[in-house]
């Protein structure tokens, strides 16, 4: 019945709005000084990615732009938000490699919304353990480019080789300078096989410890009250930071039975449903969702594809097309017709500001 009903509710919202998108450059775009490094590059018949050792299939045409447009189009998506590379996060790289790399990767999202302004917002990255630089470029990014999407990893490599949180206090320049500019935020997991010591098999990375590095931050966005010490940025978690809500109980016990531990922290309730904290739909399936509206409310959630990752609503993967959890929610009785119209127009506007 809901893979039935699809084409219809797929089709009948008036704009529809991908909240998190994913597109690589061509292959003769990426610098010289990248491939001859190993940091990133994109081998000429795009079926790999690589960096150092480290390579992934190309799976979908839609990674690069003129195919990202024929998809958007064939799937009814009218605006599409399009994250930096997670790849180039830079974390563990040398300061001159970070600069270089990252402005690189802000200048080509850049010129991909300046060239399609009404079909793409394109965020740009900073690097929190190179914070003079970090701050140049968020200045340079909105100022010079007109960019107003930061995108943030969950964790950075701090230079006595410990992951941080981009919660703690040592990145509070950046949003201080954010809130100045009024910025949308998203916060975005990787690096999770460098930062835990695990057998890397079955992708357990991606099914598992990306789902807790997300939560992890969110627990000390809550704890160090960043809502609301900064009142004019509005951030995004990816992937609905699904173990974040289904850890909130936990969050709140652990506040409650440990006060010792928490000297000085808000309590988790403070911020829960916060109006300046967003979560995506890509959570894979309705009654995740259900959890989330549970918690946020339909107001505090944006519509997010992660396309065109396998991980993603893509619709090469099974059963799976753009929009699904959505569409199953509506079915279900989850959502009404009318949440899913906010959640694939207003509620991406409203994290954009």
């Amino acid at each position: 019945m809901l893979d039935t009903q699809h084409s219809t509710l797929n089709t009948q919202y008036s704009k529809r709005i991908n909240g998190h998108g994913h597109i690589l450059p061509e292959p003769k775009q990426i610098p010289q000084f990248m491939k001859d490094k190993k940091l990133f590059w994109i081998d000429e018949d795009k079926k790999f990615m690589r960096q150092g050792s480290w390579s992934r299939p190309i799976t979908d045409s839609s990674f690069f732009l003129k195919e990202k447009l024929a998809w958007m189009e064939k799937n009814n998506i009218d605006h599409g938000v399009m994250l930096n590379l997670s790849q180039v996060y830079c974390n563990g790289w040398s300061r001159q490699d970070t600069f270089d790399a990252i402005r690189w990767q802000n200048d080509f999202n850049a010129s991909v919304q300046h060239e399609n302004p009404t079909k793409f917002t394109c965020g740009f990255v900073v690097q929190p353990n190179f914070m003079d630089d970090a701050l140049a470029e968020i200045e340079r990014c909105v100022v010079e480019l007109g960019m107003k999407l930061l995108c943030l990893p969950t964790h950075y490599l701090n230079n006595n080789e410990e992951w941080v949180s981009v919660a703690d206090e040592s990145c509070f320049p950046i949003y201080e300078l954010a809130n100045k500019y009024n910025l949308a935020i998203e916060i975005h997991p990787y690096d999770a096989p460098k930062m835990i010591k695990l057998k890397d098999e079955s992708w357990r990375f991606h099914l598992v410890w990306m789902m807790a590095q997300t939560a992890d931050t969110l627990h000390f966005f809550t704890l160090k009250n960043i809502p609301n010490k900064y009142p004019n940025i509005r951030t995004c978690f990816a992937h609905g930071c699904m173990l974040g809500q289904a850890n909130y109980g936990r969050r709140v016990q652990g506040y409650e039975g440990r006060p010792d531990l928490f000297k000085g922290a808000e309590h988790p309730k403070t911020t829960l449903g916060h109006p300046n904290l967003f979560f995506d739909t890509l959570v894979h399936d309705p009654y995740t969702l259900q959890l989330l509206k549970h918690r946020v409310g339909v107001s505090q959630i944006i519509a997010g594809l992660d396309d065109p990752y396998p991980l993603g609503e893509i619709e090469s993967v099974g059963d799976c097309y753009p929009g699904k959890v959505i569409d199953d929610a509506v079915n279900l009785n989850i959502l009404t017709e009318k949440d899913a119209k906010l959640i694939w127009k207003d509620n991406v506007l409203n994290w954009l500001g």
